[in-house]
């Protein structure tokens, strides 16, 4: 039988209905754990942390929404990691990790040797978090490292970790997705990204929604977009204060060459475009 998928969102978790899944991925008949938003006492997180570990099918942990809620289970999903060879995708959005809860799960984020995408959105994370992250970024020719990496919402984020991501992206020789969405990113930062994707041969989708632009980051970006030519298909700009004019030139340039299928988001379609792109 093939692994399939145990999707469960907003409940409350019964002792029974972790034991089954338990059980599901000890036999490693699941490739697809999402937990989003669900009740589960502590032992009963240790318990699932501890079928991560054994399972060879499972391939996306979705614990979004709260779940990795307190630092002791911060600790046991990382011993989880640790020994699990097989998740491809984490996603961890909107859990309280912060810098310090971060700095717990890096040293297995940093030797997992299959994990490509990272979901780190609305996790309060700061500069020091934004330092362990671009070590998940390795430099051109360098290890394997992830291909989509998803920040969005982390304000206290600041100019100077947003202008080290730059760099680690500008350098990196995987990553193809970033999201950075709703944070107040501002035209400083735009600028220091339109050089990170002139740089990158391998970003395709850039997500900046509701990042705080103006029309002084779309002309940064119209003359990226008009004079290097870059891996990118999606820009998401929604939400911004970006004249209709300025949109228009970049949305004509991104479509003047047809085998880039390059596209431009002005609407807040960022998330079913992005699966499109990834079709």
């Amino acid at each position: 039988m093939l692994p399939g998928s145990i999707q469960i969102s907003g409940e409350t978790l019964s002792s029974a209905e972790i034991r089954d899944i338990c059980e599901s991925l000890r036999e490693n008949s699941v490739r697809l754990l999402s937990l989003r938003g669900c009740q589960l006492s502590d032992r009963d997180f240790g318990r699932i942390c501890r079928g991560v570990a054994e399972s060879h099918s499972l391939a996306q942990l979705n614990l979004n929404l709260g779940i990795v809620s307190n630092i002791n289970r911060v600790k046991q999903l990382a011993e989880a990691l640790k020994t699990n060879r097989s998740i491809q995708s984490l996603f961890l959005h909107g859990s309280p990790l912060t810098d310090a809860g971060l700095a717990l799960l890096n040293p297995a984020l940093s030797i997992h040797p299959s994990l490509v995408a990272l979901d780190l959105g609305d996790c309060m994370l700061g500069d020091e978090g934004i330092n362990l992250i671009c070590g998940l970024l390795p430099p051109d020719g360098a290890k394997s490292g992830l291909k989509e990496l998803t920040l969005s919402a982390n304000p206290g984020v600041t100019v100077k970790g947003w202008g080290r991501l730059a760099i680690a992206v500008a350098h990196s020789s995987q990553v193809r997705v970033l999201n950075l969405d709703y944070n107040p990113l501002g035209d400083q930062v735009a600028g220091m990204l339109a050089v990170a994707v002139a740089s990158s041969r391998t970003l395709e989708v850039l997500d900046l929604e509701g990042t705080g632009l103006t029309n002084h980051s779309a002309q940064t970006l119209l003359d990226m977009v008009e004079n290097y030519p870059t891996a990118l298909r999606t820009l998401i700009l929604a939400e911004n204060s970006i004249s209709p004019e300025l949109q228009q030139q970049i949305s004509d340039l991104l479509s003047e060459d047809p085998s880039s299928q390059m596209v431009l988001v002005t609407s807040g379609l960022g998330e079913s475009l992005l699966a499109e792109t990834e079709m």
